[in-house]
C-alpha cells in the first residue's frame, strides 16, 4: 500500500458529497480518498470495465492470430481455403458490430456528461 504523508483537508456541502458518491458509483469506485485524489490530479477517471470493449479486443487478437496463421499457410502451400476467409470475414463483422456498439456507448457517456456540465 502506498504511503501518503501530506494531507489536504477540504470541506464539501452535503449536496456536493452526494454528487461525489454518485460519480464514485458510476465509476465503480469505493475508496473516496483514491477517487478524489485521481480526480484532483487527472481531472477524469476512466472506467475500464466494458464487456463489449473486452470482446472487441479479444476478437481483434484472434483475427490477428488467424491472419498470421493463414498468411503462413498461404506462403507455404501457395493457396488459402475459402473456409478460412469466411471465418475471418465473420469474425471481422462481429468485431465491427461490437466496436460500433462500444463507441456509441462512449459517445453517449460523453453527451450525458456534457449535458450535466451545462
Amino acid at each position: 500500500m502506498k504511503e501518503y504523508s501530506k494531507g489536504i483537508y477540504v470541506k464539501f456541502k452535503p449536496q456536493e458529497v452526494e454528487m461525489i458518491h454518485e460519480r464514485m458509483k458510476e465509476a465503480g469506485v469505493q475508496n473516496m480518498s483514491a477517487f478524489i485524489r485521481k480526480m484532483a490530479l487527472n481531472g477524469y477517471l476512466i472506467n475500464l470495465r466494458w464487456p463489449d470493449l473486452s470482446k472487441v479486443l479479444s476478437l481483434h487478437s484472434r483475427i490477428s492470430n488467424n491472419l498470421n496463421q493463414y498468411s503462413k499457410k498461404a506462403n507455404e502451400t501457395g493457396n488459402i481455403y475459402r473456409e478460412d476467409i469466411a471465418e475471418l470475414k465473420e469474425m471481422h463483422a462481429e468485431q465491427t458490430k461490437l466496436l460500433r456498439k462500444t463507441l456509441k456507448s462512449v459517445i453517449h457517456l460523453y453527451d450525458v456528461d456534457l449535458r450535466k456540465r451545462n
